[in-house]
């Protein structure tokens, strides 16, 4: 068969599962989790990441990504951690963005130490940054781009390279970008993770996480799996394969609702910052249309001092004030409140996330609505401080 190069096509077809008997379109589910043990070729369990269901859904994800093999978690931070740890242990260094999702960083303060890793961040973004802390017992850089909250972008490509002249490994969190408007791999990035929670799973309810490298990293990753167990449900890995159908379609509806949406937001006299790479005015605007192939449907803006965080996200409307992204529906949260509340104050504003900082996901609804209703809701919570 002609292989799929087309992100819709892989979307759809990468990795179905036949139906031989009944000739339907859709990939059966295998819900067992019993399988034979003798005269087989290889021995079949949930937590070996290897039943049918598993195995096809991640030669998709694979596919999407431009990797060789990908493995499929019980949810971002699983997949973020069991990548981590396959790579590291006691006595390694690695080198971390310093804005990165709160989880994350959360993960790192509080289980490194214990387990005799060490760590630094990065005080900006720039391959010096990264490059200044290399030294005799790093193992691995750790990227976000763009990143959560604040959009900033991570030159990939002159990263990599400089790991790879340091004889370090690269490792970054592509699910701000999505594979659609994004694929690492191809800029000489190692080993790329994804909370399929996210894009990937893009209705609002499936908690997933992806981890997408060649066939011999992931034989690391996939044999730390095995052990910390955080495989998917058979019928959510059903599921994330039956949203990935759709993902170019939704993504693409988000990344121009996006865009149109910071516009709308860039003249507003009640917003003092947007924070979104496809605006012309975006440090990394430049850098962004280099290596990106859509600006995403996330963005993030600052509100006049004189309109009341909390109370405008009382007043939304239609859009849903919620944890997590990237859904079908548009939502808003506070990050210090919400995805960074495991910071300190301290970090928090290190970063540039304080009070007024909203982070906005774009849905696939019409503009004008997600306008009408960010607008009513800016104008309503006005002096109410």
């Amino acid at each position: 068969m002609k292989a799929k190069s087309d992100i819709k096509t892989i979307c759809v077809h990468e990795g179905e599962l036949k139906d031989r008997r009944y000739k339907g379109v859709v990939s059966p589910l295998y819900l067992s989790s019993a399988y034979a043990f003798d005269g087989v070729d290889e021995k079949r369990y949930p937590r070996y990441f290897n039943t049918p269901n598993q195995e096809a859904l991640a030669q998709k994800l694979a596919a999407l990504e431009g990797g060789e093999s990908a493995l499929i978690f019980g949810s971002g931070m699983a997949a973020i951690s069991t990548a981590l740890l396959s790579q590291l242990k006691q006595g390694d260094h690695v080198v971390f963005q310093n804005d990165i999702y709160g989880g994350t960083r959360n993960f790192i303060k509080r289980e490194f130490p214990r387990l005799g890793i060490e760590y630094s961040f990065t005080e900006g973004l720039t391959v010096e940054n990264f490059a200044s802390l290399i030294h005799s017992h790093t193992k691995g850089l750790y990227l976000e781009s763009p990143s959560n909250p604040l959009l900033k972008l991570v030159d990939l490509e002159s990263v990599a390279q400089m790991a790879q002249n340091h004889g370090v490994w690269t490792m970054i969190d592509n699910t701000f970008a999505s594979p659609v408007n994004q694929n690492p791999l191809a800029l000489g990035i190692d080993i790329v993770l994804h909370s399929a929670t996210k894009y990937l799973g893009g209705h609002s309810d499936i908690s997933a996480g992806v981890v997408v490298s060649s066939k011999a990293v992931m034989q690391s990753v996939i044999n730390s799996a095995r052990n910390y167990g955080g495989n998917l449900s058979e019928m959510m890995v059903w599921l994330l394969e039956r949203s990935i159908k759709t993902l170019a379609l939704r993504v693409h509806a988000q990344n121009e609702n996006a865009l149109q949406m910071a516009q709308f937001l860039d003249q507003h006299p009640l917003v003092t910052a947007v924070h979104y790479p496809g605006l012309k005015n975006h440090p990394d605007h430049i850098l962004a249309q280099k290596q990106m192939n859509g600006f995403g449907g996330m963005l993030s803006f600052e509100l006049h001092s004189e309109v009341n965080t909390l109370r405008f996200c009382e007043h939304l409307e239609m859009i849903k004030p919620a944890m997590s992204l990237a859904g079908v529906e548009s939502t808003v949260i506070v990050p210090r409140l919400a995805s960074h509340a495991l910071l300190t104050e301290e970090e928090r504003l290190e970063q540039g996330i304080g009070a007024s900082l909203i982070r906005f996901s774009s849905g696939i609804e019409a503009q004008e609505d997600l306008q009408q209703d960010i607008n009513q809701a800016i104008c309503k919570s006005k002096n109410e401080n």
